[in-house]
Order: structure tokens, then C-alpha cells, then sequence
């Protein structure tokens, strides 16, 4: 007889990561030396760098404006530094708080035209303090799904009830608010201003238009479009003319302003909420000296006369590769048409310049001998894209030249040849039309 009382054998808890469902891929690619991730970049994230060795003409970094190597930025995370040294030891609640977050934080609010601003130790942890702490269970928050996965994961950890939408369909948003009309609770809607993997932009005046007849607060994660659009560059709400409608704003250091860090943008009672409420706020080491210094010094260089220029070369760039890259065959998206806040209507590329594969291998298999010819780009794959959609995310930055593009160029179009002459066709211009 078996013992009804004896403890069931325990179910060890590491099972899950020995044959999940990428194992047998990872170990394949790794294999065939085909992995497109974790390469090691040996310089600073300049147009042309060195990865492992061999120089290769960065496409794939979100370094926009090229401040990361700016002598004034560099000069000021050593001032910080030499002033603060290597690192705070405390959350900002008790020890972590500096003269410079106080200074990133006035500036920020000023440059986004909001109340107030809260810096964070990262992007992430913005996103997720913000909206784990400002939604709770009970509460709706309704998701475009192509939002970043720190959206996601605010928005999980919050318990609040999630409404997703098909990406930038309005009639999918208008559906989820007029449902959410029955949840009981507030409602939020969250997007990304410039989506970080298509590299389009979410259409903010009717989403603001919808949020004001169903009642819904309304939040614009800017990590994309910050430093990039607008007249002050400071993103799609203002670009589009709706930053009086948008409740909150979201915006990294980690793209244009070439650092690492985050901060939430918004009415003082709200920020001041986050700043007693928000536990990634009060609950991790403050970000390093250099960081907020360098933040700091690449904002104040957006905000002067020389960040139209930078920000107008980054879109010709954009516009550039994009057009290049759709003349040699490979399915891009086409420009937006957009209507800028006093200004005529226009066409919009951003730096984001995504080349549709569909198959992962096909796509890995390309990443590859782009690589191996001389161009890095990034390889999206699902789950960060969906199924069947495994694309080479392209990025420019203000500081490629024309030499450095068009000599992309032809690496793309000898490559194209060639794999195609091996594994078939890719998808052409007409996937996006």
C-alpha cells in the first residue's frame, strides 16, 4: 500500500528553462554561428564601429543623435563623476538625490511642458513605476499591441484589468474604451508615440479625440520620439499638436539623450505621487552620477540651437535609407503622412527603418551575411514581433553620412542578391503598400 499522506515528489522549479520551446533554435543557431544577439561592440557607438574585431556600420543603435560621443557630454559625466563619484549607494527617497537629478528633473518638465517631472535609474523601471503605481485592480488599462514590453509589464503588475487593441486600429481602441465603459473603474490608455519595432507613429489626435468622449486618461510613452520629433524635439505629442491632451509622458536617456534613465512627465499631483508611491522609484539605487550628468548635458544641447539641425539630420537619414533600401526590393514601411502642429502636412520617416523577412531563419540567415559584409542590424523575432513577422530593425543617427549610407546600401544590395540567388525570394515593397 502507498502512503496517502507522503508528500507528492516535488516539481523543481529550474524544469522550465531545459527544453523550452526556443531551445532547440538557440541551439541550433548557436551551432551554425547564425545568433545575432550578444555580439560584443569593442568601440564607442559611433556611424562605423568595431564588433569583435572587424569594423562594421552601426544600424542598429538607438543612439540618434550621436550625443553618446559628443566631447560636451562625455566632459560632463566626468564632471559628475569628479564631483559626486562613481555611485550613490541609495535610492533617491533617503541618500541618492543630487543637485543634478533636481536640474534634469526642472529641465525635463520645462522641455515636455508639464508640472513636474521624476527621473528613474531606467526606462523600464519608468514605465512599470508609473503604471503599476497609477493603476490598480479595478481599474482599465487599454494597450496598443505593438507598446513596449515594459508596458506590458506595468500594466501586468498593477492587476488592473488589460484591454488590448490591434496596433493603431481606432475602431479596435474605440471598441476595448466603449467595453471598459462597464469595468467599473478609471480607465487608461497607453501607447507608444513612435513604436520601437515598425518604427511608425501612433495617430495621438484621434486617440486623444477618443480618450475625451469615453473619460479615459491618456499616456505617451516617448522613448522613440523624444529628441526626434517636434519643434523642440520634444516628441509626437508635440509634433502632433496634442501635448495639452496627453495626461502623461514617458521618456528615456537611453536613445537620443545618450545616457540611461527614464522619467515620467505630468501634473504635479500625480508625479508627486509616484515620487512617495512608485516602488521602483523608491526601492532602487539611484542612477549613477555620470548617467544624470551626461542626460542632463545631451538635453540641454537638444534644447539649443543646434537640436533642430540634429533632429532634421536623423529624419534625412531616416528618409534616406528607408527610400535606398525600398529601391533594392525589401519591404519597408511607407512614409506617414501626418499633420504637424502649424505646419502643412508632410510625410514622416523616423530613424526606425524595419525590413519585413517574416521567416525567422530567413531573417537570421540575412542578419548574418549583413554582418559578415560589414553592416550590424538588429534581428526582431517573435515573440518581439508576431508570428510569421521576424524582421532587421535599421536605425540612423544624425551622424551617418551619406558615404556611410550608401555604402550600406550596397552591402544590402549584394547581399539581396546573393541570398536570394540561394534561399529564394524575400518579400518586396509591395508587402507595405
Amino acid at each position: 500500500m502507498t502512503d496517502s499522506s507522503a508528500p507528492a515528489a516535488p516539481v523543481d522549479v529550474f524544469a522550465k528553462v531545459r527544453g523550452h520551446e526556443r531551445a532547440e533554435q538557440l541551439a541550433a543557431a548557436r551551432e551554425a554561428n547564425l545568433l545575432p544577439y550578444f555580439h560584443v561592440q569593442d568601440s564607442p557607438a559611433l556611424p562605423v564601429v568595431t564588433m569583435e574585431g572587424a569594423e562594421k556600420i552601426q544600424l542598429g543603435s538607438n543612439n540618434y543623435l550621436g550625443l553618446t560621443s559628443d566631447p560636451r557630454v562625455i566632459a560632463a559625466a566626468h564632471g559628475a563623476i569628479d564631483a559626486y563619484g562613481t555611485g550613490l549607494t541609495g535610492s533617491r527617497l533617503l541618500n541618492g538625490t543630487i543637485p543634478l537629478h533636481v536640474q534634469l528633473e526642472e529641465e525635463i518638465a520645462d522641455w515636455m511642458g508639464t508640472e513636474e517631472a521624476i527621473v528613474y535609474s531606467t526606462g523600464h523601471q519608468a514605465n512599470v513605476g508609473a503604471l503599476g503605481t497609477i493603476l490598480a485592480p479595478g481599474d482599465t488599462v487599454v494597450a496598443d499591441s505593438g507598446d513596449h514590453a515594459s508596458i506590458l509589464d506595468g500594466c501586468l503588475l498593477s492587476k488592473a484589468k488589460l484591454r488590448p487593441f490591434r496596433h493603431n486600429k481606432l475602431d479596435k481602441l474605440e471598441k476595448q474604451l466603449q467595453r471598459a465603459q462597464g469595468d467599473g473603474g478609471g480607465v487608461l490608455v497607453v501607447v507608444d508615440g513612435v513604436f520601437s519595432m515598425e518604427g511608425d507613429i501612433a495617430p495621438l489626435p484621434e486617440i486623444a479625440a477618443l480618450c475625451e468622449r469615453y473619460g479615459a486618461r491618456l499616456m505617451v510613452d516617448e522613448a522613440h520620439g523624444a529628441g526626434v520629433l517636434g519643434a523642440r524635439g520634444a516628441g509626437t505629442s508635440e509634433l502632433l499638436g496634442v501635448e495639452e491632451q496627453v495626461d502623461l509622458r514617458m521618456g528615456t536617456f537611453s536613445k537620443s539623450l545618450a545616457s540611461c534613465g527614464g522619467f515620467i512627465a505630468g501634473s504635479h499631483e500625480v508625479v508627486e505621487y509616484l515620487r512617495i508611491s512608485s516602488r521602483s522609484f523608491l526601492f532602487t539605487a539611484s542612477a549613477v552620477p555620470a548617467a544624470v550628468g551626461a542626460a542632463l548635458a545631451a538635453l540641454r544641447i537638444v534644447r539649443s540651437d543646434e537640436g533642430p539641425a540634429l533632429t532634421g539630420a536623423v529624419l534625412d537619414n531616416g528618409r534616406y535609407l528607408r527610400q535606398g533600401l525600398e529601391d533594392l526590393g525589401y519591404a519597408v514601411l511607407q512614409p506617414q503622412r501626418v499633420n504637424p502642429a502649424g505646419a502643412p502636412e508632410t510625410d514622416i520617416v523616423t530613424p526606425i527603418v524595419t525590413v519585413t523577412v517574416g521567416d525567422d531563419w530567413k531573417a537570421v540567415l540575412l542578419w548574418r551575411a549583413l554582418f559578415d559584409a560589414g553592416v550590424f542590424v538588429n534581428t526582431a523575432l517573435h515573440p518581439a514581433v508576431p508570428p510569421s513577422g521576424a524582421a532587421l530593425r535599421t536605425s540612423v543617427m544624425a551622424t551617418h553620412s551619406r558615404e556611410h549610407l550608401d555604402r550600406a546600401l550596397e552591402i544590402f544590395g549584394r547581399v539581396k542578391r546573393d541570398f536570394e540567388a540561394e534561399h529564394g525570394e524575400l518579400p518586396g515593397p509591395d508587402l507595405h503598400r
